[in-house]
């Protein structure tokens, strides 16, 4: 049975057992004492009367007869009842009867006391225990009903009680992690609205100040040219700002469900820089891609490519006219690795720790374009298909960016 599993039960149970045998024991042992008692009463009884029939002349052979006699004759009830000695006789008139109930009842009562005692403590030991059990997870239940999860349920032993108390448990460890997620959640809702709040005020405050521009002078056709550009670059880098910006929100919420499958990893890097040769043709920089034509990867192709892609924004970000973008990858015995290098500025060894970071800008880029989301998006994108990123740098010298995934030996 189930319940016999729990340990207090058990032991519990075990006393009782033991405690019945005692009981027996001690029982058969009272009754055996009482027999013989009663044996010596009764001996000390047909003494005395023997003694007091011989003083009286009575015949051996007589006494003999009376002594063994187990026959019952009217004239010897008649005789006990004239001597007052019958069913109704007081205990204290017959003085060896008197001794023998006297004994009796001090054996009996401190036979009952020692066992009603032993009882009462093996009783109150359990209850002792099982009620201390019972406070403490009670309190400890307090404390999860208050969100306070230091202290945990006892789940170390067997039993319905121990059973409860880790469903009990496991339901708090759920209210818990929900509670942590929840948490995380506001606080990611909280951060994502400011940084966008606070990353929309430069661009609005822009087309505030454009328009004003325009209105002041809605007849100087250049004025209205030039502003109007000015405008339109603005909307995009807002634009920009709220894709790139959903993107990272999905991806971080695991909203994102990304399709894996079997691709050539030139045909991904291919498709990552297809709209971006012509602004490096434009800027008079570089991209030149060289690996294994038919080496394979499994990703997902539209995301692994925006995040090479902001890879190589990057790179022509912070490289001069002349630089050149560098995508290569090598397959080892476990490891699939993309390198995206160029022979631009480099990245200063205060920031380069900060540079996945939403929104971060360093001092030594200020002048460059960007909105500092493209770096954070291509980690996000990357680690959520199980690989990682890594960067090396040379300030003055380039920069390579490293994409590793676990590939099937």
């Amino acid at each position: 049975m189930r319940v016999f599993r729990d340990k207090h039960i058990k032991y519990f149970s075990f006393f009782v057992i033991i405690y019945s045998i005692l009981l027996m024991g001690a029982a058969l042992w009272f009754c055996q004492s009482q027999m013989t008692a009663i044996k010596c009463m009764l001996g000390e009884h047909d003494t005395a009367i023997v003694s007091s029939l011989l003083e009286q002349g009575v015949s051996d052979k007589v006494i003999a007869t009376a002594v063994f006699n187990t026959e019952v004759s009217i004239d010897g009830i008649e005789l006990l009842n004239y001597l007052g000695v019958g069913e109704n006789t007081i205990s204290n008139s017959l003085p060896y009867f008197s001794k023998f109930q006297y004994n009796s009842w001090i054996k009996t009562g401190l036979f009952c006391t020692v066992f009603i005692l032993i009882l009462l403590v093996g009783i109150f030991a359990f209850l002792w225990i099982r009620n201390r059990l019972f406070q403490q997870s009670s309190k400890i239940i307090g404390n999860y009903i208050n969100n306070d999860y230091s202290c945990h349920l006892p789940q170390n032993s067997e039993g319905e009680i121990f059973h409860l108390f880790a469903s009990v448990e496991q339901l708090a460890t759920m209210l818990q992690s929900q509670k942590e997620t929840e948490h995380k959640t506001k606080e990611f809702l909280k951060n994502t609205i400011s940084d966008i709040s606070h990353q929309l005020k430069t661009p609005l405050a822009a087309l505030a100040m454009y328009q004003e521009i325009i209105e002041t002078e809605p007849d100087n056709a250049e004025t209205v040219k030039e502003f109007s550009a000015k405008i339109g670059v603005a909307l995009k880098r807002m634009e920009q700002l709220i894709l790139s910006m959903l993107k990272i929100t999905r991806l971080d919420t695991g909203n994102i469900v990304f399709e894996k499958n079997l691709y050539p990893v030139k045909e991904m890097v291919e498709n990552a820089i297809n709209e971006l040769t012509t602004r490096a043709t434009h800027e008079e920089k570089q991209i030149i891609i060289y690996g294994e034509p038919n080496q394979m990867l499994i990703c997902d192709m539209d995301w692994t490519s925006e995040a090479v892609g902001n890879l190589v924004k990057n790179a022509l970000d912070h490289t001069e006219p002349g630089g050149v973008i560098r995508i290569a990858w090598e397959k080892s015995t476990a490891m699939l690795r993309i390198f995206v290098s160029d022979n631009g500025n480099g990245i200063a060894p205060e920031d380069i720790h900060h540079i996945f970071k939403r929104f971060y800008r360093s001092k030594h880029s200020l002048d460059t374009p960007g909105i500092g989301l493209g770096l954070p998006l291509a980690k996000s994108i990357i680690e959520g298909q199980g690989g990682i990123i890594s960067v090396q740098s040379d300030l003055g010298k380039g920069t390579t960016f490293t994409i590793s995934f676990l590939t099937k030996s």
